[in-house]
């Protein structure tokens, strides 16, 4: 049985796609069986992947048009099912009941053939990020350490919430990772801080490992190639690694 896990977090630009991916290609190198799921019209996750181009994509699976077999890519960091433009519609387009479950009966049929499966979300909470969650036995929260992230916070755990009890109610937050996080700064410091108290008041962990910000991983997203190359210049990309250990860990 595979293990399906949501990367999700309403406020853009937190390193969802990248945690996502980095995630993804880690397990992957790690002799795991993987799949990406890009559920994100933008299709960053699915350019990163040089897959961006793709004919057929998750829209068309949602829409019951092809068999999910049929939409798999195989690429050197994993497999990954490509996003597309068409899912930017997909809040009024899928409005039949039952429309939370659709992406989880979709992979009723490959579940057994992927150790680890990972689905990054767009930055919003609307149909595409609940069919995730309804699908995924856990979350993790990508957090900058900035004030805004910490806004969201309370917002997306009403929607968790929300998904558990009318959804999935096995549904687990696995914990909360710090990204693009630069310790100069006192005001991050003060932040990281204050997400931890916010953390444990609402009884979310926050994973041990804290992701640098590096503009090296940003460079080899840019470039399309597998981010872990070259570790010697990309802090962020060491710990993306050490993360992956952490989240083997933490079933």
């Amino acid at each position: 049985m595979s293990r399906i896990t949501t990367i999700t977090n309403q406020k853009g630009g937190v390193g969802k796609t990248t945690t996502s991916n980095a995630l993804a290609n880690a397990l992957f190198l790690n002799k795991y069986k993987v799949l990406l799921i890009d559920m994100d019209p933008q299709a960053n996750a699915s350019y990163i992947m040089n897959v961006h181009e793709s004919k057929l994509n998750i829209y068309h699976v949602l829409k019951g048009e092809i068999k999910i077999e049929d939409a798999i890519c195989k690429t050197e960091q994993c497999d990954i099912l490509p996003s597309g433009i068409l899912l930017a519609g997909a809040d009024l387009e899928f409005s039949k009941t039952g429309r939370e479950f659709i992406l989880s009966d979709c992979l009723k049929s490959i579940k057994e053939k992927y150790d680890y499966i990972i689905i990054d979300t767009p930055p919003t909470l609307g149909i595409l990020t609940i069919n995730a969650l309804t699908a995924s036995n856990d979350v993790i929260i990508p957090m900058a350490a900035d004030i805004f992230s910490l806004q969201g916070l309370s917002q997306l755990c009403i929607t968790i919430e929300g998904v558990r009890k009318y959804c999935n109610p096995n549904l687990k937050i696995s914990g909360i990772l710090i990204t693009r996080h630069n310790n100069r700064t006192i005001l991050t410091k003060d932040l990281l801080e204050v997400i931890e108290n916010k953390s444990k008041q609402i009884d979310i962990r926050v994973f041990e490992t804290i992701i640098r910000e590096g503009i090296a991983i940003r460079e080899s997203q840019a470039q399309q190639n597998q981010i872990y190359k070259n570790l010697e210049k990309n802090n962020p990309a060491k710990d993306y690694l050490n993360f992956a250990k952490e989240y083997i860990k933490n079933l």
